[in-house]
């Protein structure tokens, strides 16, 4: 990079920031920070380029401070432009960089933005990062960049938590859909659910002012279609969780059964390497062992766990405990036995509370004989298989894609669905709807203002989700989860 080869007619370009929708609802009151931020925005390590992002109504004056250029300083050039140059603290050049300038308010942050991008690697980059928080900007926080966007109008924090999804996403399913999520497809749901409750709430309340006796008959029942139809809207949207879950979470797929079955030899069968020690002795794993694959595109979270017996071990014990502790959390567990040994109580009982149409139960060592387990793993689904030689392992891979595929509409284009905050809310907004439509229902006019208290109720929870009302530590642990830079 040499500036004296810098283009003076270069066209300029829009910044390589994440696409954020131009109209989005502002929240209540926010406290906006007057200060300027800074931090490295790009991942540690060697790379081809490093950022360090600065943000703040300083940006431009701190720019001016650590860049030199031919021409204008950044402070005086144009939005959307970029300029090469180096970056120096006082007589000394840290970096050759291009600055590029990202003016309030059309930037991520809704802010005067300048990035700095220099060679990559964590030394120069820094040293780029010193020379600015030298020249008066703070080290920004993590999530900070993203939360002056919510607190500036740009985004809603359904939006928010996109960008989180999309850095984290496993599967480019996963990412299609936070994706969606990030570009407002969400947020428009919440929005519309919203504003059908505001103007149910606002059309009872008007109710209120009649005289006793004088509302007219139709008033009523038509109020409760209306909150009855609310309701429904956000049942189907809370049916979306299961899918979001499993896009962003990955699905836990727990191997159990008691030792020396087969679990650790089809974890590596499964993921196609040796990542788990397999012997004869009984009692190897005492811990689990976790890996990831993508199966039909859904993340997987694959679980080894210790052997389900009696153990004087302690180490053992605490292994086994954890084994019991993941199959209750398990969005799918696979059960191993095997073939040439009876059942005991034990797998009996675990095998009949394992979720029906969630489970697998494999036969292992089908070559060493083969007892008749007449019904007693239905109405599960059942694979044979002899892992230490391959055969049954493609058949096993096949119905765990089938059982997670069923949770999901493979066929749809990939689309913005809950998260567990959104759930909590949206369970305790559809519980007020349903107490509201019932004192409607009831037919009494005096039951009117409580039903009208928790429309309002339901309103500010769902207003709790897209960032129409919030609270400091609601955003404390939203942003506490985004990396520093972003």
């Amino acid at each position: 990079m040499n500036p004296d080869t810098h283009p003076s007619n270069r066209p300029s370009v829009q910044p390589s920031s994440v696409p954020i929708p131009s109209e989005v609802p502002v929240p209540n009151a926010p406290h906006v920070p007057d200060d300027t931020i800074a931090a490295i925005a790009t991942a540690p390590g060697e790379a081809g380029i490093s950022i360090v992002r600065i943000s703040g109504p300083e940006a431009l004056g701190v720019a001016d401070q650590v860049f030199i250029c031919k021409g204008d300083k950044p402070s005086a050039r144009s939005a959307n432009t970029f300029v090469v140059g180096h970056v120096v603290d006082g007589e000394e050049v840290i970096d050759q960089a291009i600055l590029l300038v990202m003016r309030a308010p059309h930037s991520y942050t809704g802010e005067d933005v300048v990035e700095l991008q220099g060679h990559g690697g964590s030394m120069c980059s820094r040293r780029i990062l010193r020379c600015v928080l030298d020249a008066g900007a703070r080290p920004a926080e993590p999530g900070e960049f993203t939360q002056r966007a919510f607190l500036n109008g740009r985004i809603d924090l359904v939006q928010a938590e996109a960008v989180l999804d999309l850095i984290c996403a496993r599967s480019e399913r996963a990412a299609t859909a936070a994706l969606d999520q990030l570009e407002g497809g969400l947020s428009r749901k919440f929005n519309g659910i919203y504003d059908q409750i505001m103007l149910v709430a606002g059309d009872l309340e008007a109710t209120l002012d009649f005289p006793e006796d004088e509302l007219p008959e139709q008033v009523l029942p038509e109020l409760v279609r209306r909150a009855r139809e609310a309701e429904r809207t956000l049942e189907s949207l809370i049916a979306t969780w299961d899918e979001g879950h499993l896009l962003r979470d990955g699905a836990l797929v727990v191997i159990a059964g008691r030792p020396n079955v087969g679990k650790s030899t089809l974890l590596n069968k499964l993921l196609g390497t040796a990542r788990a020690i397999v012997s004869p002795s009984p009692g190897t794993t005492r811990d689990t062992i976790e890996e990831e694959f993508v199966v039909n595109g859904i993340p997987l979270r694959l679980v080894d766990t210790a052997g389900l017996r009696d153990s004087e071990c302690d180490i053992e014990r605490e292994g086994i405990d954890r084994t019991r502790a993941h199959l209750r959390r398990a969005d799918l567990p696979i059960y191993l036995v095997s073939a040439n040994e009876p059942l005991d109580a034990a797998d009996k009982t675990l095998i009949s509370s394992l979720p029906v149409g969630r489970s697998i139960i494999v036969i292992n060592k089908i070559d060493l004989g083969n007892i008749h387990y007449k019904g007693v793993f239905a109405p599960h689904p059942v694979i044979e298989a002899c892992l230490a030689g391959d055969f049954g392992v493609d058949e096993i891979r096949g119905v765990v894609g089938g059982l997670l595929s069923s949770r999901l509409d493979l066929g749809a284009r990939p689309h913005a669905t809950i998260s567990e905050r959104h759930r909590r809310f949206l369970a305790g907004a559809r519980e007020d709807m349903g107490a509201a439509c019932e004192m409607l229902g009831a037919g009494r006019e005096d039951m009117a203002a409580l039903a009208s208290a928790r429309m309002r109720s339901a309103l500010e929870q769902i207003g709790s989700v897209t960032g129409r009302v919030y609270q400091d530590d609601l955003l404390d642990h939203i942003f506490s989860r985004f990396c520093i830079g972003k």
